[in-house]
């Protein structure tokens, strides 16, 4: 009989996970890979060391630990949690790591060169469980460890865990990051402190399953409304609109998204819209236990549209028995508008801008004109019209009177002082109109209101490289890409602010990332000819002529007119070395674009190998 080649041994186990390291790695690949190897090099395997540990597998961000001692593995996981609340501070919370982690007390079973066993499941299931920032502990180690210890237990009783057939007994270790009265950050949020003493909730954004595609836009809108108003509720900790839509489309298990989102709570739903009538289904679901706390059905004439939104918002709030302030629920009760039908036309016309082109801002601003003549005080409707004008004054030539466009940011502000969209839409406005130094105030003024302001960060990055400041560009640009995951076209904008700034290993990094995003918009918007352009500036600086140029023909065989596109062709034929069919176009473009596009050809990188040749100087001349 042959013996049995396995080794059996009781341990402590540590399970440590980054929270959100997808959307960090997706926000910036290059700076999340180096953050990671640095905190293991001087906290992390360190403190593994000298609590006498031995990490037995690392899975990107993800490590298991053994201990031959429960003390010694709790210490451990207190000083990496200590280590690394020092290490964030001073460093912008979006760009925060932090771990969960469990610890559990069992057997593991060394096979050849693999382990198993329930030991290392259960402390892997508890990580899952724990806070970001927190430490989840099994009952063995809550006993072995007892009062040896500075710690505090907050018993969370039995929990039923995936693939572990009996429950599992869990404890919160307090290891002052509650009694403190710290916040730890969450990693996932893009710009929030998640704080371990709130329920934590994602909306994820709700299907669209009406027969018309097009409908999208009011699904969006409806996902949008009740984040707003859940964030009015100060005992929840609610992911923000930007951070939840990485998840849009994707079919994934609502363990793993609230895993990577780091919150204990999700709730996901669909919208049906058909003609007047609309069918919105919605459940919240506790992450840990995959359970389903609250479902609804609401079928209901579309003039209900706000109260089912009041519906939904209240549900959530009283399953997970937070207490409602009055004027949280005052808050929550007040539509963005009293007509639907403006709404509506808002939602569209924030679709139809999403796509760059001068047909589609005519388009958005249409939708948001009808809005306003449905709603005289719906501000955001005005703020959107006043960046369409500056857009298409800007990059497209049309003459509009700067005095309009300011007019109409005066009366979003008018309506709405503290709408950090509208600081944004006037300082666009203000640097179209060569009102620089008061352009800068707009801007920061609006990011002093909502530095998580999409608008407020992109706008600014784009005037910052009008300006040659590519520093304080490529921090907006960073800003805007990590608040809306769709922004394809921030990433790309990075790419020549730091070819400007001479780090091209950046530069590269950044062009893959806004590849992936190109790619993903093109699948979701095959008629967008700006995106298929702007990804041929990106493949053409990577060297990538013949996909290049595959790119750039498909976005001229779809909107061969569109004067930015023909710039942006320019800017790909100059990284492809064709220096005089790309002064042929910059010709044409030059006479028929703003001041702000002028400034923008005078410091944009793509078009640094025709500086020299001897028709540039008469683009300079067409530019003054």
């Amino acid at each position: 009989m042959c013996a049995e080649l396995v080794e059996r041994r009781l341990a402590a186990i540590l399970a440590a996970d980054v929270v959100g390291y997808s959307r960090l790695l997706e926000a910036n690949e290059e700076e999340t890979l180096d953050a990671l190897r640095q905190h293991r090099r001087e906290l992390f395997d360190p403190a593994v060391a000298s609590h006498g540990g031995r990490i037995i597998k690392v899975m990107g961000d993800g490590f298991l630990v053994e201990f031959g001692s429960v003390l010694s593995a709790a210490r451990c996981a207190v000083e990496i949690q200590r280590g690394m609340l020092e290490r964030n501070i001073g460093i912008p919370a979006d760009r925060h790591f932090a771990f969960r982690i469990g610890l559990n007390l069992g057997d593991i079973i060394f096979d050849a060169d693999d382990f198993h066993g329930d030991g290392i499941n259960v402390a892997v299931r508890l990580q899952a469980l724990a806070d970001p920032g927190g430490i989840a502990c099994s009952a063995a180690v809550r006993h072995e460890v007892g009062n040896k210890l500075d710690l505090n237990f907050a018993d969370q009783g039995a929990k039923t865990v995936k693939n572990i057939s009996r429950p599992v007994h869990v404890y919160f270790a307090d290891w002052g990051n509650v009694g403190s009265g710290e916040e730890v950050p969450l990693a996932a949020s893009g710009h929030t402190q998640a704080p371990t003493n709130k329920p934590s909730v994602a909306i994820l954004p709700f299907a669209n399953i009406s027969n018309d595609p097009a409908q999208e836009f009011f699904s969006d809108g409806i996902t949008e409304d009740i984040i707003t108003d859940l964030s009015n509720v100060s005992g929840l900790f609610v992911l923000s609109r930007n951070t939840v839509f990485t998840w849009k489309g994707r079919s994934e298990n609502l363990q793993r998204i609230a895993r990577e989102l780091g919150v204990a709570y999700v709730v996901e739903g669909s919208v049906r819209k058909a003609g007047n009538h609309m069918r919105i289904n919605a459940e919240l679901i506790d992450a840990a236990s995959d359970g389903h706390m609250w479902a609804a059905r609401y079928d209901r004439d579309l003039t209900d549209i706000f109260e089912v939104q009041d519906e939904i918002t209240k549900a959530i709030v009283e399953q997970l028995k937070v207490k409602l302030l009055p004027e949280e629920k005052k808050a929550i009760e007040q539509a963005p508008t009293e007509s639907v039908e403006a709404y509506t036309h808002y939602l569209r016309g924030r679709e139809y801008y999403h796509i760059a082109s001068r047909s589609n801002h005519l388009m958005a601003r249409q939708s948001f004109a009808r809005a306003i003549e449905l709603d005289p005080g719906y501000a955001r409707a005005y703020a959107g019209i006043a960046v369409c004008d500056s857009r298409l004054r800007s990059q497209f030539g049309t003459e509009i009177p700067v005095e309009d466009i300011l007019a109409n940011t005066a009366m979003a502000l008018a309506i709405d002082p503290n709408l950090a969209e509208a600081h944004a839409a006037r300082g666009f406005a203000l640097a179209v109109a060569g009102n620089r130094t008061e352009a800068v105030c707009a801007f920061e003024e609006a990011l002093s209101l909502d530095a998580d302001c999409h608008e407020a960060n992109r706008y600014y990055a784009e005037f910052c490289v009008t300006d040659g400041q590519f520093e304080l560009a490529a921090t907006h640009f960073q800003r805007a890409m990590e608040i809306k995951p769709a922004d394809y076209g921030a990433p790309i904008m990075l790419v020549n602010v730091f070819r400007s700034l001479g780090q091209i290993d950046k530069a590269s990094s950044y062009a893959r990332i806004a590849l992936k995003r190109a790619e993903e918009e093109l699948r979701l918007h095959p008629e967008n000819a700006n995106v298929a352009c702007l990804g041929a500036t990106a493949l053409a600086f990577l060297g990538v002529r013949d996909m290049a140029l595959e790119w750039l023909a498909r976005a001229l065989a779809t909107d061969p007119n569109d004067i930015n596109i023909q710039y942006n062709a320019a800017c790909t034929y100059a990284l492809l070395g064709e220096i005089d069919r790309a002064i042929d176009l910059l010709e044409v473009w030059m006479p028929q674009v703003g001041i702000e596009m002028r400034l923008w050809f005078k410091n944009d990188s793509d078009l640094d190998s025709i500086r020299n040749h001897p028709r540039y100087s008469s683009l300079v001349e067409l530019s003054e």
